[in-house]
């Protein structure tokens, strides 16, 4: 018995130490493992540190110097010029900051302060910083000029803003109506409102449905009596008022008929609401066809 008591007593000491040696393993495994967790996050910070200082999350001090780059593209101006979008950039002092705490609110009220631009939408894109401008413009509808022969100086748009020579010419697959004005008396195009503007715009178009030709340009240099140059004949409309559409229909039946004339024709007579003449070219009253 006592034998076997010595032997329980050795067979415990053995495990005691081996738990000793296993728990001091542990011990050393976990401290490892607690250290390299810490170096990790060292590692992870340093490395988050890094990459949101990377010089690729900046915009390029120079993106508006040029447009042809790849920190800065412009799109859906048709009428502003990159030039002058660039010009009225140029001189805003972006902060510092990555391109995603950037905000563009400054870019866009500036671009706001353009005649033709009526909205901005600045983009922002990441690794590497750079930007994308899409501009809507508003629409062009009439044109102005003092003469047939010379350029327009000024154009109206569809809501009624006046826009200077700054911004012409205006490309040509826009379609807009030539007005002739002196700009001067009677027929101050400074002082159209919308109304006035519309119903010039709905004068050429209903002209263009019933002549099926161009509208080349509408003398309104005389208001009280205004003369529609279209491709092949002159219209003398007389006073624009409440009966000119209807007086412009008429214009479906002559037309074919003025085709058929030798004699040179100097203009179609639409003044009066209840019949309309053509006037041949001749110095004589009687050449009048009814």
């Amino acid at each position: 018995m006592e034998n076997n008591g010595q032997y329980n007593n050795h067979i415990s000491t053995q495990q005691i130490k081996q738990m000793r040696k296993k728990r001091r393993r542990e011990v050393f495994f976990s401290r490892v493992r607690a250290l390299f967790n810490f170096l990790f996050v060292l590692f992870l910070i340093f490395a988050l540190y890094k990459s949101v200082t990377l010089k690729q999350w900046y915009l390029n001090k120079d993106v508006f110097k040029t447009s042809n780059s790849k920190y800065l593209k412009i799109f859906g101006n048709t009428i502003t010029p990159d030039y002058q979008i660039l010009n009225s950039l140029r001189f805003i002092q972006l902060p510092h900051k990555p391109i995603y705490l950037l905000k563009t609110s400054q870019l866009r009220e500036q671009l706001l302060k353009l005649s033709p631009v009526n909205e901005v939408h600045v983009l922002r894109y990441w690794f590497p910083a750079r930007l994308e401008i899409l501009i809507e413009e508003r629409i062009p509808i009439l044109t102005i000029a003092p003469s047939e022969k010379v350029a327009p100086i000024a154009f109206f748009t569809q809501d009624g803003k006046l826009i200077g020579r700054e911004y012409l010419p205006i490309p040509k697959e826009i379609k807009t109506y030539k007005i002739l004005s002196y700009g001067t008396k009677g027929d101050d195009y400074r002082r159209w409102d919308i109304k006035k503007i519309n119903e010039l715009e709905t004068l050429g178009r209903t002209i263009e449905i019933y002549s099926k030709e161009p509208v080349e340009y509408i003398d309104l240099r005389n208001p009280k009596d205004v003369y529609v140059k279209i491709k092949s004949n002159f219209l003398r409309i007389g006073e624009i008022n409440d009966t000119t559409l209807n007086r412009v229909k008429y214009i479906q039946s002559i037309l074919p008929e003025a085709k058929t004339l030798e004699n040179k024709i100097k203009y179609i007579d639409l003044r009066w609401e209840e019949a309309y003449y053509i006037k041949l070219e001749s110095d004589s009253e009687n050449d009048i066809i009814e």
